[in-house]
């Protein structure tokens, strides 16, 4: 990253400004599919401009610079309080003014405030769902409630709402049939392409940040049941603080007395999350709710197989790549007899099943999902959408 300075391009070419409450330097899925579509936009001759929160939710007073360009991309950060839930940004709307294109991304006060203002800003706008804020059933009354109401009145006025996943374009329909579209999720499946061990291994690894919803205490009540179905089996956690801190998971891993077989990697960058997928043959998620399951996509893409658990994104995402394996983690006996059945499968055929694995992800590589955006913006835009070919060579 570099210190800003505003970037030269063509000030006829449209400008969308994304609206994201965290960016770079902060890692996620959500971050990198912002990241992601921001480059190729890019490429298809768009102006971009990412707006979001001037400090990372796990480092709060660590304000981070007010403009940088991040590869190519401007960066704008502001201010907020409140809640992380719902970060209070109003100094969005300084940055939205020479937009062509505003496209929001979450269900959050952004939305919710950018829909509110529209009469004054008059942007045309569209909105990406990331599974809205149903992640966890804490507070789910009053989280109905506000879906009916606020969000609803909210979504009028957005011109499509862009449905990340076939669970999220079922909830959206309910309060937005004519605007709700399904686009999944994008996947960067170059970066971890092809890493998983030649040679199957009794590893996994898992990916994400620390939230209740992630339900690790689930997984390592499974790396405990399999030890009683066949030894030697360990997990590598990679991820970064969230709802959980790092003492909170250490104290997990030591109830069960796993401290010689789960290591946990906070912070670490994609070279040591590279070299860790290397050693792994099996990717795992417990987790309860996602929006789309782009981590899993990822693992696809390196040739891990994934055990996952049967929630709704992750049972549609097996009934398109079969291969998967589906384990129901609140049971850990069970979950740890499935593994092992994936492991085993594996190590009939490890060639194949690599193989497999990685031509499901390519399904999802963003080349594609990019040209279901760029048709979205047209129809948002009309002739101000750039005419370049609608894949490009990298």
């Amino acid at each position: 990253m570099k210190r800003f300075n505003r970037p030269e391009s063509d000030t006829a070419a449209p400008l969308v400004v994304q609206v994201v409450r965290q960016y770079a330097p902060g890692r996620g899925g959500l971050e990198d599919v912002v990241a992601n579509l921001s480059r190729l936009l890019l490429r298809r001759g768009f102006r971009v401009r990412v707006v979001t929160l001037d400090s990372l939710f796990r480092a709060r007073d660590q304000k981070l610079a007010e403009h940088e360009i991040i590869d190519g991309v401007e960066v704008v950060r502001i201010p907020w309080k409140g809640s992380t839930r719902y970060p209070l940004a109003p100094g969005v709307l300084r940055h939205i003014g020479d937009a062509d294109l505003v496209h929001v991304h979450g269900i959050d006060f952004f939305f919710d405030a950018l829909a509110l203002s529209r009469p004054l800003h008059g942007k045309p706008m569209v909105a990406t769902t990331h599974g809205g804020f149903f992640h966890t059933s804490k507070f789910a009354a009053i989280k109905q409630i506000w879906f009916r109401t606020v969000t609803r009145l909210s979504a009028l006025a957005y011109r499509s709402l862009l449905c990340c996943s076939r669970s999220d374009l079922t909830l959206f329909f309910r309060i937005a049939p004519r605007r709700a579209v399904l686009v999944e999720n994008g996947v960067d499946t170059e970066k971890f392409a092809g890493l998983s061990s030649v040679t199957p291994q009794r590893r996994i690894i898992t990916i994400g940040r620390f939230s209740v919803n992630k339900r690790l205490d689930r997984l390592f009540d499974a790396m405990q049941a399999l030890n009683g179905v066949s030894p030697g089996w360990k997990l590598d956690v990679v991820g970064s603080p969230s709802d959980l801190g790092e003492e909170d998971l250490r104290g997990e891993i030591a109830r069960r007395g796993l401290a010689g077989q789960v290591a946990l990697h906070i912070g670490v960058d994609n070279a040591e999350v590279r070299r860790l997928i290397a050693e792994a043959s099996l990717f795992a998620s417990a987790s309860e709710y996602e929006g789309f399951g782009l981590v899993a996509v990822e693992a696809m893409s390196a040739g891990l197989v994934p055990v996952l658990h049967p929630n709704d994104a992750y049972r549609v995402l097996s009934t398109q790549h079969p291969g998967l394996c589906l384990a129901d983690f609140a049971r850990p006996e069970e979950c740890a007899v499935r593994i092992e059945q994936a492991f085993q499968a594996l190590l009939a055929n490890p060639a194949a099943t690599r193989d497999d694995m990685m031509a499901g992800a390519a399904v999802h590589a963003w080349e594609s999902v990019a040209d279901r955006y760029i048709d979205v913006y047209r129809a948002a835009l009309g002739n101000r959408v750039p005419p370049q070919p609608r894949s490009l060579p990298a």
